[in-house]
């Protein structure tokens, strides 16, 4: 069975400077694929182009073998899409109710966007807070009302840009058995993420992007060992 996602290839260019530089990924459902590297290696602009925010100058992606490189954000979204942000995108005066149900209602659940944004919020914890202004929120609970935005749209292929920013050990904890479930449910989750022990205790596969390639990829344990990737992210020589 070919990889839920696939992405072919992709190059992006920002003037002379290549941020992407022929990068293939692919993420398989039912799986949790890490996406690391250090800052400015091009992790966000890869889901840019993922999500369809950005297109690439060479390259394809494809959803279920169905090449969507040309296709625009809202219907890559329709096709089961969905992603956070790197920087927090919420409407800090609505509720956190009301940040999940503008989402749910303007995606493929939206007859039943009530229904599915409580289930969301019972199953991220989120209930009892449920009607707080969301920019009265700690950074680690506003992570996962981001993260809720994008399950309500009940998606297949989950992106998800530095989730854990701001959690707490605890936090971090339920995160991780979180994206375990989402997993199991069949879900292919790709984790961009700096808590080294978050994405080695939950991912099957990594891959570490450096100057926009892919540098590495495989399981976790073989990146820990990786030379390469101990030089250029890990901190090691």
């Amino acid at each position: 069975m070919p990889p839920l996602l696939q992405v072919d290839e992709i190059t992006v260019a920002f003037g002379g400077r290549r941020a992407l530089d022929g990068v293939s990924l692919a993420a398989e459902a039912g799986r949790v694929t890490g996406l690391i590297g250090p800052n400015g290696a091009g992790k966000s602009t890869l889901f840019d182009t993922v999500s369809g925010l950005r297109r690439p100058g060479t390259g394809r992606v494809r959803l279920d073998g169905r090449d969507i490189t040309r296709e625009g954000p809202a219907r890559r979204a329709r096709r089961g899409l969905s992603r956070t942000f790197q920087h927090l995108e919420l409407f800090g005066r609505l509720s956190v109710r009301d940040n999940l149900l503008v989402a749910a209602e303007l995606g493929p659940c939206h007859r039943r966007a009530a229904r599915t944004t409580d289930a969301v919020l019972d199953r991220l914890g989120l209930t009892g807070t449920a009607e707080a202004p969301t920019d009265a929120l700690p950074t680690g609970i506003a992570r996962l009302v981001e993260v809720g935005r994008a399950l309500v749209q009940e998606p297949r292929v989950l992106l998800l840009d530095e989730p854990a920013a701001g959690q707490d050990a605890e936090e971090t904890e339920h995160f991780a058995a979180l994206l375990r479930s989402l997993a199991a449910e069949g879900t292919a989750v790709v984790l961009v993420e700096h808590d080294m022990s978050l994405v080695m205790a939950v991912c099957d596969e990594v891959y570490v992007l450096d100057l926009g390639r892919v540098v590495a990829c495989g399981p976790p344990s073989q990146i820990q060992q990786d030379e390469t990737v101990l030089a250029a992210y890990l901190g090691e020589t």
